[in-house]
């Protein structure tokens, strides 16, 4: 019989970072406000926990991170110009962002890596199971991820992450799992886990991105993990353990993910991100799509 599990209905998203792969862009203005095509990376991630049915969203922040709290704030005076104009359907973007979720902040002060942002969350998020969204992975909503995840957890209680295949010799850029089959064709038992490991140590090609559903059990871990790799303490290193104990957390599944990811933590895939979404869109596609095979054939 089906276990009944506590509704999550809490989002965190860790925002602390300083951006430096983005500098100088990111010297004043924070990575995560950084345009794609015309919307902020950290919007769509906000809209994907709202779609999932996660209306409360700690966004875990640090110094210079102020934009991020105006913009999924109300702007009375740019609300008021648009109105005066009649412009309709620029008001209602702006408005938009305010109106997504219940939006909490909190400062992560020293920046000790993505297992001590979590850590950060753990007054707000109390002893009931959270989901955590990175904002560098941008899924695409026409592929839930995130609600798949949050049904798994529903079922089988513990932890939920996020896996995704990529080729072996890519695998050192990402936290790697050891996995076992399940009765679901996209859900794995993961038995092991290790951070950014060299391909040839790797237990396998299926790598963790951005998306986690997270037992309160995993802060007593937190609580006691050392710095790891970087020297930072690392989520990874607790979700380990937590595979390793399941009495603290229960067991920690994955969700195979064959959808559209665009990844903009990186400067190259970031532009990639904007190119295939800009062709997608119903108001730009089409103009979009004519240049680029312009520029492609006769400029390139």
């Amino acid at each position: 019989m089906t276990q009944s599990h506590p509704r999550i209905s809490k989002a965190v998203i860790p925002a602390a970072g300083l951006g430096t792969r983005f500098l100088p862009a990111t010297k004043a203005t924070p990575k995560e406000m950084l345009p794609v095509v015309d919307k902020p990376a950290i919007q769509y991630v906000v809209e994907e926990a709202a779609a999932s049915g996660l209306s409360d969203v700690l966004m875990v922040t640090g110094r210079n991170k102020r934009p991020l709290e105006d913009h999924f704030d109300r702007n009375y005076e740019l609300e008021s110009a648009l109105g005066r104009k009649g412009d309709a359907e620029r008001l209602a973007r702006v408005q938009e962002s305010s109106d997504l979720a219940t939006m909490h902040y909190v400062r992560q002060g020293d920046p000790k890596g993505l297992g001590h942002a979590v850590l950060c969350a753990a007054p707000h998020v109390g002893d009931q199971p959270f989901a955590v969204l990175l904002g560098d992975d941008l899924i695409d909503p026409r592929d839930p991820l995130l609600s798949r995840m949050i049904q798994v957890q529903e079922e089988h209680g513990g932890s939920v992450i996020a896996l995704m295949e990529v080729d072996r010799e890519q695998i050192h850029l990402y936290g790697s799992a050891a996995v076992a089959g399940t009765e679901d064709a996209d859900v794995v038992r993961i038995t092991g886990l290790v951070e950014k490991p060299d391909p040839a140590d790797a237990p396998s090609n299926y790598a963790i991105i951005g998306r986690y559903v997270l037992d309160p059990g995993v802060f007593e871990i937190l609580r006691k993990t050392e710095p790891g790799r970087g020297g930072e303490i690392q989520l990874t290193d607790a979700l380990q353990a937590l595979a390793q104990d399941e009495t603290v957390g229960g067991p920690v599944h994955g969700v195979v993910f064959k959808g559209r990811r665009y990844d903009t933590g990186d400067r190259g895939d970031y532009l990639r991100a904007i190119v295939r979404l800009a062709c997608e869109r119903e108001d730009l596609g089409p103009d979009f799509r004519t240049w680029l095979r312009s520029y492609v054939t006769e400029e390139m």
